[in-house]
């Protein structure tokens, strides 16, 4: 490790053994220790706890979808976003399990009687703490996603009341907030790279920025990372499977890495695709919904509207059975799959289905 490195390993240190979060020990586990270079140019220890997670039994903790956090929020024009000081070590470790989060350091071995970044069940524990915490309200004026909370409010006065609710929460449980990431009163508030606002749900354009910078992929590990970030986003961009289909074919096994004209034509497509995408609106109340659903023989493409209004796009490229499918039968697989992936909003509301293929409205009629 180099001169510089050390400095830094040694302050991090006796800043940990101060705050009371780590101890001396002689256990005979023992993860390395590396650094990472934060935003900002500071480094963060990091612990490699790699083998001990591959032997570690996982938490099964339910984590939430997104999207279904961001449908609790119809309706709210006022956001609290609050962020947890040191989230993860405000839960402490069982004492059998502590020589088990140990680091050897080139000063010593240390072990960690808080709950330490990397552990592979760390996630799913504290979201567990913050359901509990907060049972009450959640789905109420009260959203959580690990250790990001929002809370939302239909006015000023009910805000008001919420915000006094949670901090107060916070405070009987010993939870601490950093003050200066808080953000109170807001009208439009950034969550989980989104947007959110009274009008709907939008890019943050600050995330999207990576997209807009990302070079052109020179390999099948490239792709898969470029398109793991733009997938974050695609309720956002209408058709994109299809935009994304030469690029996902690049990552297939037993395919020869080679950048084509449909290659870059996808890539530049995506890119100015998730640059400029529209403000989504949020399902409200019971009222119906209207679906417009395509297909093609590259893949199925649907589009969930509310009063005229986008609440989300949805595709997927054709699984190999179905390029052999005819056309009246490729229509109906994507009408199915626009009814399968929205379920949870159309049962028992009023849905009207639109396609391009007339023959259709006769698929129930038939002998």
């Amino acid at each position: 490790m180099a001169p510089t490195k050390l400095k830094e390993l040694k302050e991090q240190l006796k800043d940990l053994l101060d705050k009371g979060f780590i101890r001396p020990s002689i256990s005979p586990w023992g993860a390395p220790v590396l650094f990472v270079k934060k935003k900002d140019g500071s480094l963060r220890m990091c612990i490699d706890y790699r083998q001990l997670n591959k032997v570690t039994i996982k938490n099964k903790y339910p984590i939430p979808r997104i999207d279904d956090l961001f449908d609790q929020l119809q309706g709210a024009s006022y956001f609290l976003k609050i962020d947890l000081r040191l989230s993860y070590h405000q839960l402490r470790v069982t004492d059998s399990d502590i020589p088990k989060t140990t680091c050897r350091t080139r000063y010593s071995h240390y072990e960690f009687v808080v709950m330490s970044f990397g552990l592979t069940n760390v996630s799913a524990a504290f979201m567990d703490l913050m359901n509990r915490v907060f049972k009450q309200y959640l789905d109420l004026f009260v959203i959580i996603f690990i250790d990001d909370i929002l809370i939302y409010s239909r006015n000023e006065e009910e805000h008001a009341c919420h915000l006094r609710v949670v901090l107060q929460t916070l405070k009987n449980r010993q939870l601490f907030a950093k003050f200066n990431k808080c953000e109170f009163w807001l009208q439009s508030v950034a969550f989980l790279g989104q947007i959110v606002s009274s009008e709907g749900i939008r890019v943050d354009s600050q995330k999207i920025e990576v997209v807009k910078q990302w070079p052109r992929p020179t390999s099948a590990i490239d792709i898969r990372s470029f398109l793991g970030l733009a997938g974050y986003y695609r309720r956002f961009v209408e058709g994109f499977s299809s935009i994304a289909s030469p690029l996902t074919r690049l990552t297939q096994k037993m395919v020869k890495f080679q950048w084509s004209d449909d290659c870059e034509k996808s890539f530049v497509e995506l890119k100015t695709r998730l640059t400029t995408t529209p403000v989504l609106t949020l399902p409200e109340g019971s009222d119906g919904y209207m679906i417009y659903c395509d297909a093609s023989r590259v893949g199925l493409g649907c589009v969930l509207m509310q009063r005229g209004k986008v609440i989300a796009y949805a595709s997927r490229q054709l699984k190999v059975h179905e390029k052999k499918y005819p056309t009246h039968d490729l229509e109906l697989a994507a009408e199915v799959f626009a009814l399968k992936i929205w379920r949870h909003y159309l049962n028992g509301v009023h849905v009207d289905v639109f396609t391009d293929l007339k023959s259709l409205q006769y698929v129930f009629t038939q002998k």
